[in-house]
C-alpha cells in the first residue's frame, strides 16, 4: 500500500507542478489541480477499499500519514480558489483586510482544536484507535459533522481533521504572500541594461529557492543581517525571474519523502565530479 500511495503521490505533484508551469492565475490554477486532485483520489479510494488484508497498524498509517496528505491538497486548491473568487474589488486597504480575515480564520480554527494540533504535531499514538480507525469514533474527542456525511469505508473522524491542518499550513503561507504582494512597491526599479544580457537561470525555480534558502541560512549576505525576501528579490532581479511563493515552495522542500536538500546535493556531487577530472588531467 505504501509504495502504491507514494507512487500516485509522485504522479499527483508532476500534475500539479505541470499546471503550475501553466499559469499563474489562482482561480483557474485551482480549478486544475481541483480536478486532477480529485482524480488521483478517487484512484486511492478505489485501491484502498480493495486492498486485502488490512491490519490495524496498516489501517491506522493510511488514515493518520497518507491519505492526509493527498486531501490536503484537495482542501488546499479549493479555499484558495473560494478565497480568490470571493476577493473583494476595490484599494489594497480593502483587499489586504480581506486576507488578513482568512488569517484569523485560521487562528480560530487551531483555537477550536488546539488540542488535538498539540496530539498530532507531538507525534502522540495513545488516542489513534478512535482517531485513526473506521467505524471507532468518540462524539466527546470533537467531530467534524461532515464524518457523518462521508463514505465510512474510506473516512474515520478524523483524517480529515489532519489534512486540515497540513491544508492551513500552506493556506496560511498563501495569504501572507498575497498581503506581502499587496504591500510592495508600485514602482519597479529599471534594471540596468547590462544586467539583462547576464546570465539567466535555466534550472527550475524549486531548485533557485532551493539555493536562495541555503545562501540565506548560511548568512552570507551582508554579514547574515539580510531578509530573506530582500535576497530573493535579489536574485529575482538579477535572473529576471519570478519566484512567486517561495515560502509555498520552501514547504514542499521541507515535506519531501527523500533528499529534501536534492540540488544541493547534485551541485556537491558533480562539482567532485569535476575536481576528480581536473585532477586526473
Amino acid at each position: 500500500m505504501k509504495l502504491f500511495s507514494e507512487s500516485l503521490m509522485s504522479e499527483l505533484e508532476h500534475q500539479l507542478k505541470s499546471i503550475h508551469l501553466e499559469t499563474e492565475n489562482p482561480i483557474q490554477l485551482s480549478e486544475l489541480a481541483i480536478k486532477s486532485t480529485i482524480a488521483v483520489l478517487e484512484k486511492l479510494k478505489n485501491f484502498f477499499i480493495k486492498y486485502k488484508p488490512l491490519n490495524k497498524r496498516e489501517e491506522i498509517e493510511f488514515f493518520r500519514d497518507i491519505k492526509p496528505k493527498f486531501a490536503s491538497k484537495l482542501i488546499y486548491y479549493n479555499k484558495i480558489y473560494t478565497i480568490e473568487t470571493n476577493r473583494p474589488l476595490g484599494t489594497q486597504k480593502i483587499i489586504r483586510k480581506y486576507y488578513k480575515a482568512e488569517l484569523l480564520k485560521l487562528k480560530v480554527f487551531f483555537e477550536e482544536n488546539q488540542e488535538f494540533y498539540r496530539y498530532y504535531r507531538t507525534s502522540n499514538n495513545y488516542l489513534d484507535n478512535k482517531y485513526f480507525i473506521r467505524a471507532k469514533y468518540d462524539l466527546k474527542l470533537m467531530l467534524d459533522s461532515s464524518y457523518f456525511l462521508a463514505d465510512h469505508r474510506f473516512a474515520t473522524s478524523h483524517d480529515n481533521k489532519v489534512a486540515s491542518i497540513l491544508a492551513n499550513d500552506e493556506i496560511k503561507v498563501f495569504l501572507e504572500e498575497q498581503i506581502e504582494k499587496l504591500g510592495r512597491k508600485t514602482v519597479k526599479t529599471e534594471v540596468p541594461s547590462q544586467l539583462s544580457k547576464g546570465p539567466k537561470w535555466t534550472a527550475s525555480k524549486v531548485e533557485l529557492i532551493e539555493l536562495i534558502y541555503a545562501l540565506h541560512t548560511e548568512g552570507v549576505f551582508n554579514n547574515g543581517v539580510s531578509g530573506l525576501k530582500e535576497v530573493t528579490t535579489f536574485f529575482e532581479s538579477s535572473f529576471n525571474i519570478d519566484l512567486g511563493q517561495f515560502n509555498r515552495v520552501f514547504l514542499e522542500i521541507r515535506n519531501r519523502k527523500s533528499e529534501r536538500t536534492k540540488f544541493l546535493n547534485t551541485l556537491k556531487n558533480k562539482l567532485i565530479i569535476r575536481m576528480d577530472d581536473a585532477d586526473e588531467n
